[in-house]
C-alpha cells in the first residue's frame, strides 16, 4: 500500500500498473500532474500478513489540487500471487 501511494506521489504510472492485479488492471493509467499527494494515514488493516493470500487496507490520502485541500478515503483489497502483492480493487468512501 505504501509503495503504491509513493508511486502516486512521484507520478509512476508504470509501477502502479505493474502492482495492479491483471484481472482488474486498466490498459493505461493517466495521472493528474496537478494532484499533490501530501500524506497517507493508514486507518486499519485486515489480514495481509506473511501467511495470508489476501489483505485489506483502509486509508486516508491527503492531497492538494488547484489550491484546494482534500482527502481520499478508500478501502483497498490486495491479493498475493507468486509471493507478490497486487492491488485488486477498492471502495472509495469520500
Amino acid at each position: 500500500m505504501r509503495s503504491r501511494y509513493s508511486a502516486f506521489v512521484v507520478g509512476d504510472a508504470d509501477y502502479l500498473l505493474r502492482t495492479w492485479h491483471p484481472d482488474t488492471r486498466p490498459a493505461e493509467l493517466g495521472l493528474d500532474p496537478g494532484m499533490q499527494w501530501r500524506r497517507l494515514d493508514i486507518i486499519s488493516t485486515s489480514r495481509g500478513g506473511p501467511l495470508d493470500s489476501e489483505g485489506v487496507v483502509t486509508f486516508a490520502a491527503h492531497y492538494r489540487h488547484d489550491g484546494e485541500r482534500g482527502v481520499q478515503r478508500e478501502t483497498s483489497r490486495f491479493v498475493r500471487e507468486d509471493r507478490r502483492w497486487y492491488y485488486l480493487d477498492a471502495v472509495v468512501s469520500g
